[in-house]
């Protein structure tokens, strides 16, 4: 019979999963920040919006706000920053609203989407065809899955195909949940040993598993793969294997089939940003140029 994908679910204790700087290992240096004062409301962008969002004067964000450069904590423990929160602010101040962060697990996401807890999720969440049949996505950034390892490599991780038989370290219902799956069919399917796929909520948990050695690696987006290298443990802690981004696609915002009307507000918003330089000041603040799109789209189109 064939042995079942291991899949361990950890409560990580005294590392909330909505941790400070320290939790990210960048407590020794000051996060940049992105100058906004310059973004103004376009009243015809504003005037796309649900009556009740316009009236509220807020964008409600739900965010997993534990992913470095993207989202996460200052030093204060309680203000979000990152490139993703410099973006939503820019189009939400576009949109003559004020962004609004309910930080949440993951998984709970798209969940809080559907049944109106939040308006719109950004969380460096992949826009795919299978969650396209619940969400909306308007598209803002390009990204794809990097391996990030133990500095020196130690276990000698070089490509996909060395993940068999090795711990891997995922977030929960992510696209590199999904994508280590595959991989470990494949290993078996080559007569190899399956990935021994650790599953949590955490991205700090995660690291710690990477740094004691309970985990060989860590699937990640490369914008947090390459934020962590190059920060925690000034930088001395993990590095990124030199590899081509796998499965690369695009980020999306999220939102509520039913709200056609503010995907359209907020395409609208993020195109303006993009051809008044916003959005590139915004990428090139936090050093994520690489993923930079030039055309704003809904669910790719």
């Amino acid at each position: 019979m064939m042995p079942r994908l291991l899949v361990t679910s950890l409560l990580v204790l005294g590392l909330a999963a909505c941790g400070s700087t320290s939790d990210t290992g960048t407590e020794n240096s000051a996060p940049p920040s992105s100058d906004l004062g310059s973004v103004r409301k376009d009243d015809a962008l504003a005037a796309l919006l649900p009556p009740e969002i316009a009236s509220s004067g807020k964008l409600r964000v739900g965010s997993n706000i534990q992913n470095p450069p993207n989202n996460f904590y200052d030093a204060d423990g309680k203000t979000p920053i990152g490139s993703e929160v410099d973006l939503i602010k820019a189009v939400a101040a576009k949109l003559g609203l004020t962004a609004e962060h309910s930080d949440m697990a993951f998984s709970s996401l798209i969940t809080s989407l559907e049944t109106g807890r939040v308006d719109v999720t950004m969380a460096a969440m992949n826009d795919t065809a299978e969650r396209q049949q619940k969400i909306d996505f308007v598209d803002y950034f390009t990204s794809g899955i990097t391996i990030m390892v133990q500095k020196g490599n130690p276990q000698g991780v070089k490509s996909v195909d060395d993940l068999c038989g090795k711990g891997i370290a995922v977030n929960l219902g992510s696209s590199q949940e999904q994508f280590a799956k595959e991989q470990s069919a494949k290993c078996q399917a080559a007569g190899k040993p399956e990935v021994q796929l650790s599953v949590t909520d955490s991205d700090t948990g995660n690291q710690n598993q990477l740094r004691t050695g309970r985990v060989a690696a860590i699937l990640n987006d490369l914008p947090t793969a390459v934020y962590v290298s190059k920060t925690a443990g000034d930088g001395e802690y993990f590095e990124v294997v030199p590899l081509a981004p796998i499965n690369g696609g695009p980020y999306g915002i999220g939102v509520n089939k039913k709200n056609a009307k503010l995907s359209e507000a907020i395409k609208g918003a993020l195109q303006s940003l993009i051809d008044d330089g916003t959005y590139d000041k915004i990428l090139t603040t936090w050093d994520i140029k690489q993923g930079a799109i030039t055309k704003a789209a809904i669910n790719g189109q």
